[in-house]
Formats: structure tokens, C-alpha cells, sequence
């Protein structure tokens, strides 16, 4: 397949940009799992007034004013040297396409995007309102109730008219497992929306520092004195309900959290520092919990898309994942057991090879044992509870197929449409038992990353053209995986839409 290398085209008359192009030599429909959306703020606002009253209404400005979640607009009130002394985070400057009006536009009317999605090589879209995104980190819990529910039917009203190429997310709160349930039964039954938006993380107060300084008399200690609680491994609640609720009504999740404010992401200066590579260490950090936690063990059928990250870091973690299994289960840790030391060869070798310097200071057989080799009188020496020691025995892991099994059938990430990185998920040649994890295509379009959105495609297919991937992993990224998240468990996700309409035309021609 070629495809002309000039930015437009023309073809009847009409300019036909290069992803267009692209996805006209394709004969499978292309899927794109992460495009940002802007709300119309007097008509939301409309719907917050619904579910909330006025009084809402002002806050939600408020706090759009201040800055949703950890990342506060309080930093532009500082001046440097308050900043420095404060550590307040630097908190990220632009981030929509506004010298390209029309991409602007078209991200902020449903009818218009509809109309140009074509331009981007798109047959579908699965939208990520800028709202929802933050909705689901707002902590004052009347607010977030009601700014989730507001949302959620602003988004399903104004997309549904456009159902048959466009479907926005449901953003769910997970302060707790209840609060998730409701808002996942109230999205997918009464709204009709298919996918839902859930935070990688919550930041919660150390009950300890909490109670000895209450956030209302000590606003600073709160703001650092937190931890992040990952829904899975030491997490506040049991989250199992929620997972079996989101099993039962066939719905994938799908995050979308940052990693800016971080401890190494936290800089007071440079917004470049915080912002590279935040999105894959929250994804990592959920995509961890889940897993050593037996989450995925439990629900097999659940699938997470992790958005915007790229799929490097999951094909590390993957390797990771059995690289620490196999020197570090249950029974390989005991290789490093200090108590099977043989303390009388250890004290002949060091007694035969030691030398004089050695032989003069050695003592008795305490003085090899201890020291250096660190097996006394430090917390390598104190006891171990025998039933701890292995990791992995939640997530039920007796073989590295079993890594397998509960990590890459689960797990999906969304690479941006230019990024190379996405070749990771592919090579069969270094990832572990040769699998290929299920990278996805998520052009972010709508934000920073994509100043046109009519390149997104041909930008993702450059790759083909550059022995990156090859034409069936191109398939694989903007089709197989997505449909296999979205409809593997569902298979009338994609009922009366341009894919089903596309994928029976295939297979009639």
C-alpha cells in the first residue's frame, strides 16, 4: 500500500487529507480509542443546575478556577520563591489545539466532529470529555456526585444523535466501591453509555498525620502529608465489587490518570519534567495492583484500557512481571534464605582465601556471619513470616504462563498516534513467551499532542513505512485490539455503528 506523501489531495473536488488516504486503501474499519472533547460550558452547566441546584453551579466554577485534583492553579499566585519554599508543583500551561481553529471547533460540536471524522482516518471514536477526566479527582463529595451524574447526561444527550461513529466515556468515582457501583449502573442502565472512565489513583490523607493534624487547622500537611491508594494492593476498600459489576453489565474500563505531583514528577519549574512519562507511571501503578492483588485472577473477564501512556511500559512490566517471579516466588526466595547458610565452609573459605589482612581481624565464625555480609542484627536476620514471602501467591502465579494469563488478556494501552514506542507490543522476539500484548489506537486528538487532526492516521502508518510495525501489526493497533476491548465481551458494542456497517461490506466484496 502507498500513500501520497503531500499534506492534501484532491479527489472530487475536495481536499482528502493523508489519513484519509490511509484508511481508503484499509479494508477493515479503524477504531480510535482516546479523542478529547470540549464541553459546552452553559449547557453543562445547565445539567449541573439540574442535579444540583445553583449552588453547584458555583462551585463546579470554582473549581475549574482552582484546578481539579492535586495539581492546584494556585502555583500562577505564587511568586518563585513561594513556590520553591511550598514546593507547589508546576501545573500544566496549554493544552488545546487553538491555533488550528477548526480542530478546536470541531472537538467542541458534536455535528462537526461527526462530519470531519472521516478526515482523521476514523470510522469510530471513543471520546474523552476534558470534564470527565477530573470529574472523578474532585473530593468534596456533594460536588463530585453531582458534577459525575451532570456530565454523564450532558455527554449521552448530545453524542447520542451521533451514536452510529462517536461514543463518550462514563466518568465513575471510586472514593469508595459503592459510590462506583451506583454511578456504573446509572451510566450503562439508564444513560445507555458503553465505557466507562475511572481514576488509576486517589490520593487519601495518613490516617495517623491526619488525626494529629486536621486538614481544616493544617491545609499544608494535608496537601503532602497523603497516599495513593490503587483500588487493588493495600487499598482502602474492597473494590470487588465493583469489578463483578462491570463484568456483569459488559462494560470495559478505561483510565485515564495522571502522574504529574508525583514525588519525582513534582518539580516547581518545569512542566516538561513533570509531564514526561507521568501517564505510564500511573498506569503502571494500577496496572500492578490489579494484578498482585488477585483482581485479575478473580475476574478474568475484566478488561482495563490504559490511555495516553503508550504500551512500552507495559511490555516492561510484563517483563518485569516474570523476572521477579522467577527469582522472587515462593519458592526461588528461599535461594536467599540467610538460615541455610553452611556457617562452618563459609568460615574455612574465609579462613583459606581470606588472606593475612582477612585472617588477622577474622575472630570467630560471628564475625563472617555478621557485617558486611549483613545476616545479623538487621532486618535481613529478623524473622519472616513463612506465608509472606511470596508475592504473587494472590494473583495465583505457579508458572510464568499464568503471568501470562492474568496480565495480557486484561490488560490494553493506548499509544498516541505517533508514537514509535508502540513497536514494544509487538516484538514477540523479546517479550516473555512470545506474546504480543494488545496495544491499541489512541490518536488524542483534541489536545496538545495532535495540532492536526486530519494526520492522525497517516502519523501512526509512517510506522508501517518505516519497518517499525508491520502491516498486520497496523491492523492489530487500529482495529483487532480495539474491537476485541470494546466487543470481545460485548458484541453488540458495536451494533448499527460505521464498523459494523464497514466490517459487513468487507465481507460481502
Amino acid at each position: 500500500m502507498s500513500v501520497s506523501s503531500s499534506h492534501l489531495s484532491l479527489k472530487d473536488g475536495k481536499k482528502t487529507s493523508r489519513s484519509r488516504l490511509v484508511r481508503e486503501k484499509l479494508d477493515y474499519p479503524v477504531i480510535d480509542t482516546d479523542l478529547h472533547t470540549i464541553e459546552f460550558a452553559p449547557i453543562l452547566e445547565d445539567y449541573i443546575a439540574k442535579y444540583g441546584g445553583a449552588k453547584s453551579v458555583d462551585e463546579f466554577r470554582d473549581a475549574i478556577n482552582r484546578g481539579f485534583g492535586y495539581l492546584s492553579n494556585e502555583w500562577y499566585e505564587l511568586t518563585p520563591e513561594q513556590r520553591a519554599a511550598q514546593r507547589s508543583v508546576r501545573p500544566p500551561w496549554w493544552a488545546l489545539p487553538t491555533k488550528n481553529t477548526l480542530d478546536l471547533a470541531t472537538v467542541s460540536l458534536p455535528r462537526l466532529l461527526h462530519e470531519r471524522l472521516g478526515e482523521s482516518g476514523t470510522d469510530y471514536a471513543v471520546l474523552f470529555p476534558n470534564v470527565s477526566t477530573f470529574a472523578t479527582h474532585v473530593g468534596k463529595e456533594d460536588l463530585r456526585r453531582v458534577l459525575i451524574r451532570a456530565v454523564n447526561a450532558y455527554h449521552a444527550d448530545v453524542y447520542r444523535p451521533y451514536a452510529d461513529r462517536l461514543t463518550p466515556v462514563a466518568a465513575i468515582p471510586l472514593h469508595t466501591p459503592e459510590e462506583g457501583v451506583e454511578e456504573l449502573e446509572f451510566a450503562v442502565r439508564e444513560l445507555g453509555l458503553k465505557v466507562a472512565l475511572i481514576p488509576g489513583n486517589l490520593r487519601r490523607p495518613i490516617r495517623s498525620v491526619a488525626e494529629k493534624y486536621p486538614s481544616r487547622h493544617h491545609p499544608d500537611v494535608a496537601r503532602h502529608a497523603n497516599w495513593l491508594d490503587t483500588f487493588g494492593v493495600d487499598s482502602e476498600y474492597n473494590y470487588d465489587p465493583f469489578w463483578a459489576k462491570a463484568v456483569e453489565l459488559r462494560t470495559v474500563l478505561t483510565t485515564h490518570s495522571a502522574g504529574m505531583g508525583w514525588t519525582s514528577r513534582s518539580s516547581v519549574s518545569s512542566y516538561m519534567y513533570n509531564h514526561i512519562g507521568h501517564f505510564a507511571s500511573a498506569s503502571e501503578a494500577l496496572a500492578k495492583s490489579l494484578f498482585f492483588s488477585g483482581v485479575t485472577r478473580r475476574f478474568p473477564d475484566l478488561r482495563v484500557g490504559f490511555l495516553e501512556g503508550g504500551a512500552a511500559w507495559g511490555a516492561t512490566l510484563f517483563a518485569d512481571l516474570v523476572g521477579h517471579w522467577e527469582k522472587r516466588n515462593g519458592r526461588a526466595v528461599q535461594n536467599y534464605n540467610p538460615d541455610l547458610i553452611d556457617a562452618k565452609l563459609l568460615y574455612a573459605l574465609y579462613q583459606q582465601y581470606g588472606g593475612e589482612e582477612v585472617g588477622a581481624r577474622l575472630g570467630d565464625i560471628h564475625a563472617v556471619l555478621g557485617g558486611a555480609l549483613g545476616v545479623s542484627n538487621n532486618s535481613r536476620r529478623q524473622p519472616q513470616d513463612p506465608g509472606a514471602l511470596d508475592d504473587f501467591a494472590v494473583a495465583g502465579i505457579e508458572r510464568i504462563e499464568d503471568i501470562r494469563d492474568r496480565y495480557v488478556p486484561n490488560f490494553y494501552f493506548g499509544s498516541e498516534a505517533d508514537d514509535p514506542t508502540i513497536a514494544y507490543a509487538f516484538n514477540t522476539k523479546v517479550n516473555p513467551l512470545g506474546v504480543q500484548l494488545n496495544a491499541f489506537w489512541a490518536s488524542d486528538s483534541g489536545h496538545w499532542d495532535v495540532p492536526d487532526l486530519t494526520e492522525v492516521l497517516a502519523d501512526t502508518w509512517s510506522l508501517v513505512e518505516r519497518g517499525a510495525l508491520t502491516e498486520a501489526n497496523f491492523r492489530d493497533l487500529v482495529f483487532t485490539h480495539p474491537y476485541n476491548f470494546f466487543a470481545g465481551k460485548n458484541p453488540g458494542f458495536f451494533a448499527g455503528t460505521a464498523v459494523e456497517q464497514k466490517l459487513r461490506k468487507s465481507k460481502a466484496a
